[in-house]
This record gives structure tokens, C-alpha cells and sequence, in this order.
């Protein structure tokens, strides 16, 4: 079975939001006001916290994890896709706990089908998963929840995020577009693209992650594009923030560019799946650096195979989901005195 990287096409129709609230204070907010200084790096070599036992479904393994969310406890939620499941894995532990999906592959409401992206919603002590194959968003209870309920339905989507006020966003790779919703919505609002398939400034193409920052301007990473655009609040085009400049491996260009984090110096980190790599945009800056990776692919510690999630610790740890290798690694941030 190959790696699960490529494009997906299926029909689209009008999505709908459930009414109830899922409000909390929005994972973006808190990574986006990290203590990070321009001059910091990571250990070159990752630790890896969940996985990276090949490939299966034992709880010590993983089979082509995309997305994560890291708690404040360090704690890792991975989705988990061709498991069709979301797994926590506790700081230091060998083996990861089911908490939601793992009956199999379907849509029930027990179900979930390849899960692409998982958050918590705190108010509301929930998981918001972003469930690709069945075209949904799912809410599932954290505490002992059996199964879980649609919040959106009919959305081609490979991530879900939040900000600070419970609003979601959800990008669209169907419609080229991300929307953002509130409780009651039964369309959503378009706040990036929505103007069809293409390369211009009001345009997305292919958007697979969204990044909402304490502002409110929202970071998107374009497959088709290979380029990640900002989009401030209520513009109606982007800003082009890093690659643009066609398909590669220059420091100027981007490689199917997956998951996107922002710091409080506006400086944006990329995972590349196609080159393999982690870099760092400064702000206003023309050119990356690499951070992570960045040689062939492989499995070694300093080594990633099509990176997609991406994500902090409350300490500036960076959290690397390497599907190719079925693992999650965390690279130390080294801090300068």
C-alpha cells in the first residue's frame, strides 16, 4: 500500500454545521504566542514519542499518521488514518490508548474512516476530528465517549483548527477555499480563496492546513501552489509568506507543503512531505531555512519520510508526525543563554 500523499477527488455538496457550542481557547492562539527568539534551534536528532515500530495496528504502532495535537501535559494525539483511529500516547509511554474510532473502517457513529486531523475543544471536553474519508467533522467526547456526532458534514478536508473565540476553520480541497464556522452556521463563512481553483492572490489551490494566529490572520499551506499564503482578517487576498516560486528544493521553493505552525515573531515552520524536511520562514523573508531533515528520506533520528503534522509544546519542542516512517518525533528546543 503506498503512501497516502496524493490528491483525492470526490464530489462536493453544501456542508452542514450541528448547532451546539464548541467553543474553547484555540490551540493556534497558544502556539502562535510561544517565547521563541529568532536565534533558537532544535536538536537535529528526534526522540520519537509515539510508534515508529514499523507500520500496524498494535498500540505501539502506527500506520501513516497525519495530524497531532500536543497538550499541556505533553500529552500526543495522533490521527491515526489507515487504523481509523485517534491514539493518545502519555509523555514517555510505549504503547498509545485508543480514544476515539478503532472499530473498524466506516460511518457509523462509532467509526471514523483514515481520521486526517484531531484538536481538543476544552470548553466543551471534546475531540473535533477532522474525519477525510466521510467527508466530516466529528465531535467526540473525551471522557469514556463510545462514538461521536457530526458537527460538518460533506467537507473535503485534511485539517480542522480554532481560535481563540471557538470559531473553526476548515479548508476545502474540493472548493479550493476555507471556511470558518460558528454555532448555528449551516454554510459557513469563506475566509481564504473561495474564488475558485488558481494561482492569484484571491485563489487557493488544493489547501490542506490552516494556521489562525492571535490576530486572527489565518496561514494556508497549497499543495497546488506549493506556497503557504496569509490571509489577514477580512482581506480579500493573500500574502504569498513562503515558496511561490514553483515545485523543489531550493530555498525559495516548497515541496507539497503539509503542516504549518506561526510563533510570535511571525516566523512560519513548513512541513515539506516532498522534500522531506522542516523549514523556517522569517517574516518578510524570500527564502527558508532548513531546520529538520532536509537530506534523502530514511528513518533515522536526523532522517524524516514525508513529514505532514506539525505542532509545539508549551516548552517550543516541535512535534513531527513522519508518516512514511509511522512515528511522531520530538526535536528539544536548544535554548540560547
Amino acid at each position: 500500500m503506498g503512501l497516502a500523499c496524493t490528491k483525492t477527488s470526490t464530489a462536493s455538496n453544501a456542508p452542514l454545521i450541528n448547532t451546539t457550542d464548541t467553543s474553547q481557547t484555540g490551540p493556534d492562539a497558544s502556539q502562535s504566542s510561544l517565547d521563541i527568539s529568532a536565534n533558537n534551534k532544535w536538536t537535529p536528532s528526534g526522540i520519537t514519542v509515539a510508534g515508529g515500530n514499523e507500520e500496524g495496528i498494535e498500540l505501539n504502532q502506527l500506520f501513516q499518521p497525519w495530524g497531532l495535537y500536543v497538550d499541556d501535559d505533553l500529552t500526543v494525539y495522533i490521527a491515526d488514518y489507515w487504523n481509523h483511529r485517534i491514539v493518545e500516547w502519555k509523555s514517555g509511554a510505549k504503547n498509545g490508548v485508543v480514544v476515539a474510532g478503532g472499530n473498524g473502517e466506516g460511518n457509523r457513529a462509532d467509526q471514523l474512516c483514515g481520521p486526517t486531523d484531531v484538536i481538543i475543544d476544552l470548553k466543551g471536553d471534546n475531540f473535533l476530528i477532522c474525519d477525510h474519508e466521510n467527508r466530516r467533522i466529528v465531535r467526540w467526547p473525551r471522557r469514556e465517549g463510545k462514538s461521536g456526532e457530526t458537527i460538518i458534514s460533506d467537507v473535503q478536508c485534511f485539517s480542522i483548527t480554532m481560535d481563540k473565540q471557538g470559531y473553526l476553520y476548515v479548508p476545502d480541497t474540493d472548493k479550493h477555499e476555507v471556511r470558518r464556522w460558528r454555532v448555528g452556521d449551516t454554510s459557513g463563512v469563506v475566509v481564504a480563496g473561495g474564488c475558485g481553483e488558481g494561482e492569484g492572490l484571491n485563489q487557493l489551490n488544493y489547501p490542506r492546513y490552516v494556521f489562525v494566529d492571535q490576530s486572527y490572520s489565518i496561514y494556508v499551506s497549497e499543495h497546488g501552489n506549493q506556497r503557504v499564503t496569509k490571509w489577514l482578517k477580512g482581506a480579500k487576498e493573500a500574502i504569498i509568506v513562503a515558496g511561490g516560486q514553483g515545485q523543489g528544493d531550493d530555498s525559495s521553493q516548497l515541496s507539497n507543503p503539509e503542516g504549518v505552525v506561526v510563533d510570535q515573531l511571525g516566523t512560519v515552520y513548513v512541513a515539506e512531505s516532498g522534500n522531506h524536511r522542516i523549514v523556517c520562514w522569517p517574516k518578510g523573508s524570500k527564502r527558508g531555512n532548513v531546520i529538520l531533515g532536509g537530506s534523502d528520506s530514511g528513518k533515522q533520528p536526523n532522517q524524516l519520510y514525508c513529514p505532514i503534522g506539525l505542532s509545539f509544546d508549551r516548552c517550543g519542542n516541535l512535534y513531527v508526525v513522519d508518516m512514511g516512517n509511522n512515528r511522531t518525533q520530538r526535536f528539544n528546543i536548544i535554548r540560547n543563554s
